[in-house]
């Protein structure tokens, strides 16, 4: 059983009834006819309906009828009508439909047909959910889930087998870089499915949104012309548009050593930091600094010793940028826990590279981010080709552990910790979705058994492990499933890291990046072996010049904006699953999820500093940007 990913929320509709033939009718009162009324309704965005008619069949176990009337699907609207057919089909099967081309092929975004059969029948649906093209004829199954071993009508398991093939003929893997996991066979958007594109509005709001930067970008660049770049107050010239309550906080605050060592544990990278268990064996420190040495160690026994390594950047190549040589930094940093649950740096120690966020990878990432002359080569520090080289270091320490915030946080440290936010918040929102998962997955699967016995099940886990990770049974990630909490435990994986996790990173680099001096994109100088050697000309001749800074500042504005037509998590529109006990699961998921937005909001009443990327209310149902 495949769970798909609710698609975008759908605005109120409108209904029409529709009248039927009136011989129809004339039969039907003479007892001759059974009676069907049929809803069909059509997606509420741009373009959704069509000019094309479409004709209905209904399928049932006694038979199939055609149904005489075409519709002509309008954009928003529940199409309602009545027909009569000469005998009872039986419980119902399938729909099918068929678009009938009219000079052109105007597709049509069908969201899901209903059907009420005759007497005390249960209304049938059929989710749709999807564009329908061509004149091909479509056949939707009736929407009650169905696991292979359970299918005792054959015409569920043929279509089911006809579907799984059409579909590994769309969707294929295709090697992007070589070490790192494989995307979709999709060069641009355009060579993607168009079930899984951007709906009109999304894309001309996207496209808008990268218009409407890259003029702010060219006017800044106008404005700072001849004017003066010599301190760090020059800045401001630049961070006069848009702008956060927490941005303008970072603005003032970004030098304060509780300031930065809060951003390792509810900043825009809170995944770095863990507790130290011996003092890493790179920190070297210079002669004369023996009391420095004592109180790491003594910081160590007490467990309130911290550290963020960036030595994933060792020897990463840096970035040439409008023939200017870029340079890296990766620090060691490490931080005490003050009582109070204020962490504060003790060392910062430079050897090599630096870099303070990734970016989401996805098409357009790969064709406008990441790409050859894409933003990574014209503004971060590690483009040219050194942010691959990063990846495929990143990839190679991803493990299963590391995406399960149970695992993860406890494998850093930060269990218990009161300051850290973003741990609690992230697992709470693990727990409520565990359940929602849990409860979804035992209508389905009556035991283990089933888990084990589900082929498609055990051909998907297998092959996003060897295939689409590349191998990654070594690091952690399951060939199959053997009982329903694995089961289970990867799904919530899977949401959680599409959702909230996804959240709790890219919301927050507007906040903590638009700033440039708080997390640089670039560095145009070698970092300082001393720090008597920092002066203010060093600090401006190594942050991004204009240019850079008026990028970055763009990016982090193009990437963390909410966007207007985001859908929150478990509130999708799209039912896939007949019968209330489907419903009865997600309505207790939303209520869990409400809860725990009241919970997060008392909290931030009572802090300076508010963490807000994991309320609920501020998490997309999926990665949408």
């Amino acid at each position: 059983m495949v769970l798909q990913a609710p698609l975008q929320e759908q605005a109120p509709r409108h209904s029409r009834r529709l009248i039927t033939d009136p011989l129809l009718l004339q039969r039907a009162s003479q007892g001759a006819m059974v009676r069907y009324r049929i809803r069909v309704a059509t997606g509420a965005w741009l373009f959704s309906g069509s000019l094309n008619r479409v004709q209905l069949w209904l399928v049932g176990e006694r038979g199939e009828a055609e149904l005489e009337l075409q519709l002509l699907p309008a954009r928003g609207e529940v199409e309602e009508f009545d027909h009569d057919v000469p005998e009872d089909l039986g419980p119902l099967q399938f729909v099918k439909l068929r678009k009938h081309r009219w000079l052109l092929d105007d597709a049509w975004f069908c969201d899901r047909i209903t059907v009420q059969g005759p007497g005390a029948c249960a209304e049938a649906a059929f989710p749709c959910y999807r564009w329908v093209q061509g004149e091909d004829v479509l056949s939707l199954p009736e929407g009650t889930a169905r696991l292979a071993e359970n299918n005792a009508l054959d015409v569920f398991q043929q279509h089911r087998e006809k579907e799984l093939e059409e579909r590994k003929q769309i969707y294929c893997w295709a090697t992007w870089k070589e070490g790192l996991p494989l995307t979709i066979a999709a060069n641009c958007k355009e060579d993607l499915p168009p079930n899984m594109r951007f709906h009109e509005e999304k894309k001309m709001d996207f496209e808008r949104a990268m218009k409407a930067g890259a003029l702010e970008i060219a006017l800044k660049h106008v404005y700072t012309f001849m004017r003066s770049w010599n301190h760090l107050e020059d800045f401001d010239q630049l961070f006069g548009g848009p702008k956060s309550s927490l941005s303008e906080k970072v603005h003032q605050c970004w030098q304060d050593d509780e300031f930065f060592g809060y951003q390792f544990l509810n900043g825009a990278n809170p995944m770095l930091l863990r507790r130290s268990t011996s003092l890493p064996s790179r920190l070297v420190l210079p002669s004369g600094m023996e009391e420095l040495q004592a109180q790491l160690e003594k910081e160590l026994q007490n467990g309130s010793l911290f550290e963020a390594d960036f030595i994933l950047l060792d020897g990463i190549p840096a970035n040439v940028i409008r023939e200017e040589k870029q340079y890296l930094a990766a620090p060691l940093v490490m931080l005490k826990m003050e009582p109070n649950g204020k962490l504060l740096p003790m060392v910062i120690q430079l050897l090599i590279p630096h870099i303070h966020y990734t970016l989401e990878i996805n098409i357009r990432a790969r064709s406008q981010l990441v790409s050859y002359g894409g933003l990574f080569d014209k503004a971060i520090g590690t483009g040219g080709g050194g942010h691959v080289d990063l990846l495929r270091r990143a990839v190679a320490q991803l493990t299963y552990r590391s995406l399960c915030p149970p695992h993860d946080l406890a494998d850093r440290g930060l269990l218990g910790i009161p300051s850290a936010l973003y741990a609690h918040d992230a697992l709470r929102l693990w727990e409520i979705t565990a359940r929602y998962v849990d409860g979804i997955i035992h209508l389905f699967y009556q035991m283990d058994d089933a888990v084990r016995g589900d082929p498609e099940l055990q051909a998907w886990c297998q092959e996003v492990t060897e295939v689409g990770l590349c191998q990654a049974q070594d690091r952690g990630f399951p060939l199959s499933f053997q009982s329903r909490a694995q089961l289970c435990h990867f799904l919530t994986m899977c949401i959680f890291t599409c959702t909230a996790q996804h959240a709790a990173i890219n919301q927050g680099q507007f906040d903590w990046y638009s700033w440039v001096p708080n997390g640089p994109c670039s560095m145009r100088m070698p970092p300082p072996t001393t720090k008597e050697s920092v002066t203010m000309d060093t600090v401006m001749r190594s942050l991004p010049d204009v240019w850079k800074a008026c990028l970055q500042m763009t990016a982090c504005w193009l990437l963390s904006r909410r966007q207007p037509d985001m859908v929150v998590l478990g509130h999708h529109k799209e039912e896939y699953f007949s019968g209330p006990e489907p419903k009865a699961v997600l309505r207790q998921f939303q209520k869990d999820l409400y809860d725990l937005e009241r919970e997060i909001g008392a909290r931030n009443e009572q802090l300076d500093l508010p963490y807000e990327y994991l309320k609920p209310s501020c998490i997309e149902n999926s990665v949408t940007i």
